[in-house]
């Protein structure tokens, strides 16, 4: 089947009010394998499981090669999962996103039910082989930002709250965590530091996005924070959190879990991240805004990458 095919309408007539003729979407549930990927929001897993491999060599201690890959394979098909189960509970505000409408499910080619049922046998999968294959604390982790992101920030926060991205980034932060508890056993310093720098990562980047996404969210009724508090508040908060973001960074070479190169890669990057912070903050339109949520997206990758050149320097030395 090529991707072609799988965007394939069949119009049919209906008639309005006035006797106008307009084209109709029928649904066209045939099975596409690329619809089953897209479900699982490969972009967001691919991030997540980046660092959760960065949390599992960076951690003190070894694992097993074995272990250590069905660990960070665990992860990924729990995060496909919670964006399978995340996509059939927004179906409805996804059709009035222009970024997302023509996801498999409001475009009309995967059946709500389907995705539903695709995403609790992988969630409930990924966190059986974890207990099994890994550890039981590993295993709860997995859980626990399964339930966190499923139920607490997609079915209740999301539309409810404009803090939603702040609370419900815990869910995004603990990837790293379970890979810390996949070698160790255990969560100490070095996971919840790791922990700090991705949740207060999430609001700068999830506003940046907000605010040149205005009217997607406005028309879809969700709250996020430039819907409901402007934007002049939603660029104050961005730089907030940006401020808070750069000395949280610097805690890896704080308490020993990472050195000076790491140290000075994270503080260059800070700065930087600092400036498009600024810029927006200084900005009255949304110009500034997404070469901040493009940027936030390489400062991420990179500190992280940062922490494993440094743990990889320090295993030479």
């Amino acid at each position: 089947m090529t991707r072609s095919s799988a965007t394939t309408a069949h119009p049919s007539p209906a008639s309005l009010a006035g006797g106008e003729q307009v084209a109709v979407r029928r649904p066209d549930y045939r099975f596409r394998l690329a619809d089953y990927a897209i479900i699982l929001k490969p972009n967001v897993m691919s991030l997540v499981v980046f660092t959760a491999m960065v949390g599992m060599l960076v951690a003190p201690g070894s694992v097993d090669p074995l272990t250590g890959v069905i660990a960070i394979a665990c992860v990924a098909v729990g995060a496909g999962a919670a964006g399978a189960i995340n996509m059939w509970y927004d179906r409805d505000i996804d059709r009035e996103m222009a970024r997302t409408r023509e996801r498999p499910i409001p475009a009309g080619r995967m059946r709500p039910a389907l995705a539903l049922v695709f995403g609790v046998v992988l969630a409930v999968a990924s966190v059986a082989a974890m207990a099994a294959l890994v550890n039981a604390l590993a295993a709860a982790l997995l859980a626990t930002t399964l339930v966190y992101y499923i139920f607490i920030y997609t079915m209740w926060l999301k539309r409810r709250t404009p803090q939603n991205i702040v609370i419900g980034g815990a869910s995004g932060a603990l990837p790293p965590v379970v890979g810390w508890a996949a070698v160790t056993g255990s969560v100490d310093a070095g996971a919840i530091a790791l922990f700090a720098i991705i949740f207060l990562w999430t609001p700068p980047h999830s506003w940046a996005l907000a605010l040149f996404r205005r009217d997607d969210y406005a028309r879809a009724r969700v709250p996020m924070l430039p819907v409901v508090a402007g934007e002049r508040a939603t660029r104050l908060q961005i730089l907030v959190y940006t401020l808070l973001l750069v000395p949280a960074s610097l805690a890896p070479t704080v308490i020993g879990l990472a050195g000076p190169l790491y140290g000075v890669v994270a503080l260059g990057l800070g700065v930087m991240l600092l400036r498009h912070a600024l810029r927006v903050w200084r900005d009255d339109t949304d110009r500034s805004a997404r070469p901040l949520f493009g940027f936030s997206i390489l400062y991420l990758f990179l500190v992280f990458v940062a922490l494993l050149a440094d743990s990889a320097l320090a295993a030479f030395i």
